[in-house]
């Protein structure tokens, strides 16, 4: 008789799990400064959730910096800072406003204020001396992300080019830099948005209310549902009436839109995403709609 043996095969969402928590533990052994980017999103929080489990019994031994763009939806700022306090994680937060106010960045009153997250972020970054920048960016999100290395090597200048990647064979990570340089390091580089919800469910993570379906007053923007609001004036032609959504991501309240959706339940919102066509930058980020190349020409001048 065929004694009974245990079947040590990790599954696939173990194995992405395992493989974030050590690029986490690489990345805070080799750099001498890491900082977590932390939007209070789906996926910095997801972020968050695997650093802790990293160097769990021991505090996060890193801070999480946030690009305060003035134009954050409350209920993500409420559930970053409820994050926060429960790790007791410091908080750097790069404010647009002071950056604006202190002529790091200028407001020309054309330039959204995601793009000047840019100045922003290589000020806050230059300023802490950060030598190393988790993010939350995924493969699966958009073209330009495809691109990425785990270890997303930037210049002197803050600057990316696709070009001049190293590789990662073997998953093995170069992370030597000069002086004045810095990498962007991506976790979940290898999740897609179903991997990234079926840890929420398995991890009960908590994330803001805004991903899950609600009452809203929204109006029809560019083939977008926009939120209504003073930040966001109606143009001529534009009607807002409240309608059945939910978002997928989480970003300006000026350009990020939502979609109809009724899942009000983790599990009711794995299962609208399982038959998605459209990523969910591509179907809710305005931003991402100026161009074939709008994140990509954003990232090499420093973007996230």
């Amino acid at each position: 008789m065929t004694a009974p043996h245990a079947d040590y095969q990790l599954s696939q969402l173990d194995q992405l799990e395992a493989e974030s928590i050590h690029i986490f533990r690489e990345v805070a052994s080799e750099f001498e400064k890491p900082v977590l980017m932390f939007s209070g999103g789906k996926d910095s929080i997801v972020m968050l959730r695997l650093a802790e489990k990293a160097f769990y019994p021991a505090k996060i031994p890193f801070p999480v910096l946030q690009v305060d763009t003035g134009l954050d939806f409350p209920e993500v700022l409420e559930t970053r800072d409820r994050w926060v306090n429960r790790l007791g994680v410091k908080l750097v937060v790069a404010s647009i406003d002071e950056a604006i106010a202190n002529g790091v960045v200028v407001d020309d009153g054309k330039t959204s204020r995601n793009r000047l997250q840019i100045g922003t972020l290589l000020n806050a970054i230059e300023e802490n001396g950060f030598t190393a920048a988790f993010g939350g960016g995924r493969r699966d999100e958009e073209k330009a992300r495809a691109k990425e290395r785990v270890y997303s090597h930037r210049d002197e200048f803050g600057q990316w080019d696709p070009k001049n990647q190293r590789p990662e064979l073997w998953s093995l990570y170069n992370g030597r830099i000069h002086e004045g340089e810095h990498m962007r390091i991506f976790p979940i580089s290898n999740w897609t948005e179903l991997d990234v919800w079926d840890y929420i469910r398995r991890e009960e993570i908590e994330i803001p209310n805004i991903y899950f379906s609600h009452q809203r007053r929204v109006f029809e923007r560019d083939g977008m549902l926009m939120t209504e609001t003073p930040l966001n004036p109606l143009r001529t032609g534009e009607v807002a009436e409240e309608r059945t959504v939910r978002f997928r991501t989480c970003g300006d309240i000026t350009l990020t839109g939502c979609v109809e959706s009724t899942a009000s339940t983790v599990d009711e919102i794995i299962e609208e995403i399982s038959v998605a066509r459209l990523t969910e930058r591509g179907a809710t980020r305005g931003d991402d709609r100026f161009s074939e190349a709008a994140m990509e020409d954003r990232k090499k001048e420093g973007y996230f």
